[in-house]
Order: C-alpha cells, then sequence, then structure tokens
C-alpha cells in the first residue's frame, strides 16, 4: 500500500510540474535527492556496523545477559504471567536494551524473534495476545538514553552540537514510555474484562 501512496505522490510531483513548466527543478531535485540518500546511507552504515558489532561483543561477553536479569522486575511489571527465563522474555530484554541505546535496528531482529516466541504461546493464533500487543506498543514508544542514529544524523549535517538532542530526546522518549506503559494496562485490562487471551 505504501508502494502505492509514494508513486501516486511522485507522479502528480511529475504531472504538476509539467503543467508548472518546472520539469527541471524535479528532475535537480531528484537527482539532488538521490545522492543525499547514498550520502547518508553509507554514513549510517558505518555507525549500524560499529553499534551492532558492539552490541554482538556485549552479547557474548554476558552483558546482555547480566541486563536482562536487571529487566526482570520491568518484564514481569510489563507481561505478567509470561516465563522471565524463557526464550521471549529474553528477546524482549536485548530488545529493550537496544532500544534504550538507540539502535533501533540492532532492536529489530531480536523483536522479531520475541514476536515468534509470543505467538508460540499465544493461545489464539488468529489474535494477538495480551503481550503482543504490549510489546509492540512499548517498541513503538522506544526509551532511549542516547538517540544515536539522530546524533549521527544531526553530525552529518553539519551539527556543531549534535549530542545536544540527548536531554530533549530523554524527556520525549520517557513521556511517550510512560503513556504507553498506562495505555498497554488499560487496554490489557480491558482485553482481560472481555476474556481476551494474555
Amino acid at each position: 500500500m505504501l508502494n502505492y501512496i509514494w508513486g501516486a505522490m511522485i507522479l502528480t510531483a511529475i504531472v504538476v510540474a509539467s503543467f508548472n513548466g518546472r520539469t527541471a527543478d524535479v528532475a535537480i531535485a531528484v537527482i539532488d535527492s538521490s545522492k543525499e540518500a547514498v550520502t547518508v546511507a553509507l554514513t549510517m552504515l558505518g555507525v549500524v556496523g560499529m553499534w551492532s558489532g558492539l552490541m554482538k561483543i556485549a552479547e557474548r561477553a554476558g552483558a546482555l545477559d547480566k541486563f536482562s536479569n536487571g529487566l526482570k522486575p520491568v518484564i514481569k511489571f510489563l507481561f505478567p504471567g509470561l516465563s522471565s527465563d524463557g526464550p521471549a522474555a529474553k528477546y524482549i530484554s536485548t530488545n529493550m536494551a537496544a532500544n534504550i541505546l538507540g539502535l533501533g535496528w540492532a532492536a529489530t531482529p531480536s523483536g522479531l524473534r520475541a514476536m515468534q516466541e509470543l505467538q508460540k504461546i499465544n493461545k489464539n493464533k488468529d489474535t494477538a495476545s495480551n503481550h503482543m500487543c504490549t510489546f509492540l506498543i512499548i517498541n513503538m514508544s522506544s526509551l532511549q538514553l542516547i538517540t544515536i542514529t539522530i546524533i549521527a544524523d544531526r553530525a552529518l549535517h553539519g551539527s556543531l552540537n549534535p549530542q545536544e538532542i540527548i536531554f530533549p530526546g530523554l524527556i520525549a522518549t520517557g513521556f511517550s514510555t510512560i503513556v504507553a506503559v498506562v495505555f498497554v494496562k488499560l487496554f490489557c485490562r480491558s482485553r482481560k474484562s472481555n476474556k481476551v487471551s494474555p
């Protein structure tokens, strides 16, 4: 669906530019945007590679396991009834750790594995469980202590102080996470009253 939306927007821009005699401007914008996209992609590739590598080192050194153990009370609060030693809890913890460090790209694989594990224990395979909905909402709110991606993007575009986004980012993601937790608890309570599986 998104492909159709983007395709329609591009086609509309070309048609409007043709009627206004600004086809050359559209062509220049396409070339400049393509060049910038490649530059950003290559820069982010280096950042992603470095932080994903650090996450792998942390995982092999056992740091993620220790972090997961520290998150057990949080997991128990957010996912009541979920085994804190099970594979789903481990992947959820890894995902949360990556998100907290601002590594959304490193959080994706563990997030997908967490959903797969949650689906395995889902009693109603055709409906998302409370645990799955909770994980999705918490993952989207994404509390971040260090917004690595935004810092890298600001540095790429010439910001004199790219790390100044850390504190506002912490406030914004902290607030969004609090709202997400409140929403999740109300949502799960509502579903429980309607007898939807955990």
